[in-house]
């Protein structure tokens, strides 16, 4: 049954499938037409033939690349989130790992829900471990999307739906698709500069180039470079102790002590070749690789001299070191005025130390890390004179993160502490290998039933180094109650590090067809292998009715399987503390779930999550190109990962431990470990409502889009306290709503984009906060091939409501406000094509 044309962009989109990137002629002629036509193309979906993405069985969505680019920031996860409404990702500032490495969350669900695609192939994840987020993302080990740069790309595609049986584990939220540049010819090179207008000295600045080269006679050679950096940003009030230092006169006070912002990226490097020969006239060789690198920095809280535990004070006195006599001779309250009464006389005093005669302004530890990034895949592709198709590959990947911490103390050290510390490091590292079958077959339905079959073998490690000795062990001052290890953040230490590894195999099967003109089914089934928690296996079945020529109604079921990282399994981070009333050293910190201190606080082996996806929606097409969706959804997630909370090793747990063998339990005091901690049920609607219209000289396009989503706990341990319960169900804004209108006429383009986040609850301090929107804008301008633009993110200033500030903090606005809290950005950009 034939509908008429549609003129709109995104909803005449194409759903290639497996092979969509030239491994059969006729898709290769479907693109070529669609391209011609200014029509984008999507992969993700269907592994049938291809088809407009309104025809599709579930919910696609295809960013083109000037969307992306056409933004002041340079890191992949603030584009998507401007243009996804679905898509979050918040700042966490001074959230440890999380702010070096920030979690994204799809329809609300952790970051290694989503599975992330290049060219359709699946990337590794990142090496983080996300120990301190925003509630969903606790816990969560998810890509390293930040490291893909923008100019590489022909557009994002978003599958929102789970898709676990068809693309395989980590694919329970959705799916990102990222499409890489395959020109053979032609390029362009794109300069932006921008700066925040609260100050005028928080710039950034990208520039970026892409070029596309023969390879041989019959294939390409497409290499993209993009260079960035962003100065950090400060939102913050004066912190309220460093104040009262600065009262009582004391000079050197850092103003703000405390700075709340973004985090300081530099000599961000993105490199990324995708190369394609075309063998015979059905065969092609291919491949791609990436590598980046990126210094990243975030402040700590401030360390104020009447208020550091470990470092000055010990309790609510003075904390000394050094001769006997020396505790009893200093044994004051430490506020700011006894500290610095007493600081001439420390210095001078050569038997005791205190931390306010070298450091008495306090002081902030700046925590970074340096991330690199490398992948590489090779395959080969194409199809038999028969109709059968393949595709054969292998895939590698490795995510390093090197951490460090400057300006604070191993207080346990006392005055001959060093500043800086090398912390360890963090390392992922996954191989793939692939092999894809697909074939048509005549069973004399309206389309051929399309069989795509495949075998996966996988195999992912985790490493956890060691750092320097001085950021993890317990110094001479330890005895008198200083805090062991680099204060802030405290190194990997022997027992925390090691290398881990998991293999896991699969199968799959997936059969799609048009069982009449109006009516297309699809189911697929994946089984997988994984090592240690054995077999599992998961289906999906989908179908579309075609009602009218305008209207269609789709939907689809399926169930999803994520087993544990070898990261989560057995990632520890363990601090060193001295007991204040023994004197004793005790462990504190994050262990293994199957250490048998954990299985004595009700720890064990961790169980893999499990899901059931369900989406039905309506698509309506206008004849005057006009476009309307609407699809709802609900993921039921079954033991959900998570961190427990702190939990006790009392005495009596210590003597069942040394009865049961285990050496020296005494060392543990407090810890945490992964636990499957709860389920929950996630539901929302997602609306898109699109329209095209105009002639050669002036054309007008525009978009509405709107995610509401909302997860309720279902089951949960009792442990969980009910902030963190909150977070996990509000920690995310439920509604975000974005509209965008583009007007062009002659060599002038004017695009206008208003995003909305809902109310949200932010865990830092307690409340849930009024949702905002941002306005942007940009007009452009062709002189040739050379593009001018100038534009304005935020273009009237729009800020969240403060935040509910505790006496600690110097927090001006809440901390995982969704869409950040800089204000304004005013860049331009010069683009030139050539």
């Amino acid at each position: 049954m034939q509908r008429p044309r549609n003129s709109y962009r995104a909803a005449m989109a194409v759903v290639i499938g497996l092979f969509g990137q030239s491994a059969f002629a006729q898709d290769d002629e479907i693109v070529e037409q669609a391209i011609e036509d200014d029509i984008e193309v999507v992969i993700v979906g269907s592994r049938a033939a291809s088809r407009p993405e309104v025809d599709s069985t579930v919910p696609v969505d295809a960013v083109g690349v000037d969307a992306l680019l056409s933004q002041s920031s340079a890191n992949m996860s603030d584009l998507l989130r401007t243009v996804v409404p679905s898509f979050h990702v918040s700042v966490n500032p001074s959230r440890d790992s999380a702010a070096l490495m920030r979690p994204v969350n799809l329809r609300g669900l952790a970051p290694d829900h989503t599975l992330v695609l290049v060219d359709n192939k699946r990337r590794h994840r990142g090496a983080v471990i996300q120990w301190i987020s925003n509630g969903a993302s606790d816990g969560a080990q998810g890509p390293d999307i930040a490291s893909i740069p923008a100019i590489a790309l022909r557009r994002v595609e978003v599958l929102r739906d789970g898709a676990a049986s068809q693309y395989g584990s980590d694919a329970i939220a959705g799916v990102l698709n990222f499409v890489l540049k395959n020109a053979s010819e032609g390029g362009s090179l794109d300069m932006k500069w921008g700066a925040h207008s609260h100050d005028g000295a928080e710039d950034m600045a990208t520039i970026a180039g892409n070029i596309g080269l023969p390879l041989s006679q019959r294939g390409f050679l497409n290499l993209s470079a993009e260079f960035s950096q962003s100065a950090p940003t400060d939102r913050s009030v004066q912190h309220p102790d460093a104040a009262a230092l600065q009262a009582l006169g004391l000079a050197g006070v850092a103003d703000p002590a405390k700075p709340w912002g973004n985090p300081n990226v530099m000599d961000s490097i993105k490199l990324l070749a995708n190369l394609g020969v075309q063998a015979t006239d059905t065969t092609q060789f291919y491949g791609y690789g990436n590598f980046s690198s990126r210094q990243v920095e975030t402040p700590f809280f401030y360390r104020p001299p009447q208020g550091r535990q470990g470092v000055y004070v010990g309790g609510d006195t003075l904390l000394i070191g050094g001769a006997p006599g020396c505790k009893a001779k200093y044994d004051f309250d430490a506020t700011a005025a006894n500290v610095l009464a007493v600081h001439d006389q420390l210095r001078a005093d050569g038997d005791c130390f205190a931390f306010a005669e070298i450091l008495p302004a306090g002081f902030t530890p700046s925590f970074g890390a340096e991330v690199a990034d490398a992948s590489a895949v090779a395959g080969v592709r194409g199809a038999l004179p028969s109709g059968f198709g393949y595709d054969l590959y292998a895939t590698w990947g490795r995510n390093e993160v090197d951490f460090y911490i400057d300006d604070t103390v191993n207080a346990s050290h006392g005055p001959n502490t060093p500043r800086s510390f090398n912390i360890g490091e963090y390392l992922q590292i996954e191989t793939n290998v692939h092999a894809d079958f697909v074939y048509p077959v005549d069973v004399g339905l309206t389309s051929d039933l399309n069989v795509a079959a495949g075998l996966e073998w996988r195999e992912e490690r985790f490493d956890i180094v060691t750092g320097e000795r001085a950021s993890w062990d317990t110094g001479p001052y330890g005895v008198d109650g200083f805090a062991a290890r680099s204060n802030g953040f405290g190194g990997f230490n022997p027992a925390s590090s090691g290398s881990w590894r998991r293999a896991n195999v699969a199968a799959y099967l997936d059969l799609e067809a048009d069982f009449t003109e109006r009516l297309r089914l699809s189911g697929a089934v994946r089984w997988e292998d994984f090592d240690g928690f054995g077999a599992v296996t998961n289906y999906k079945l989908t179908g579309r009715v075609q009602l009218t020529y305008t209207l269609a109604l789709r939907g689809a079921y399926g169930t999803g399987y994520r087993a544990p990282t070898p990261g989560q399994q057995n990632a520890s981070n363990l601090a060193t503390v001295v007991d204040s009333a023994t004197g004793e050293f005790r462990e504190q910190g994050t262990i293994a779930s199957s250490h048998p201190v954990a299985a004595a606080l009700g720890g064990g082996l961790l169980d893999p999550e499990t899901s059931q996806n369900y989406t039905f929606g309506i698509v309506v097409e206008g004849s005057n190109g006009m476009v309307f969706t609407v699809d709802w959804f609900r993921v039921d997630l079954d033991d959900r990962l998570a961190l427990s909370s702190n939990l006790e090793v009392t005495d009596a747990i210590r003597e069942t431990l040394r009865a049961g063998g285990v050496s020296n339990p005494e060392l543990f005091n407090r810890v945490r470990f992964f636990t499957n901690d709860f389920s929950t049920e996630t539901s929302g609607i997602d609306v898109v409502l699109g329209h095209g219209f105009g002639t050669a000289a002036r054309r007008t396009d525009w978009t509405l889009r709107v995610n509401r989503a909302s997860t309720e706990l279902t089951a949960f341990s009792a442990s969980s306290t009910a902030s963190r319960r909150r977070a996990l169900e509000e920690g995310v804004p439920e509604m975000r709503i974005s509209a965008s209108v583009v007007q062009s006429w002659q060599r002038w383009r004017l695009s206008a984009r208003y995003n909305h986040y809902g109310e949200w609850f932010d865990t830092d301090d307690g409340t849930a906060h009024d949702g905002y929107g941002l306005l942007d804008l940009a007009l452009e301008r062709e002189f040739g091939k050379a593009r001018l633009s100038l534009g304005a993110d935020n273009v009237l200033d729009t800020y969240p409501d403060e935040a509910v500030r505790s006496p600690s903090s110097g927090r001006l606005y809440p901390r995982y406000s969704p869409a950040g809290y800089n204000g304004r950005v005013v860049y331009g950009r010069i683009r030139y094509l050539f």
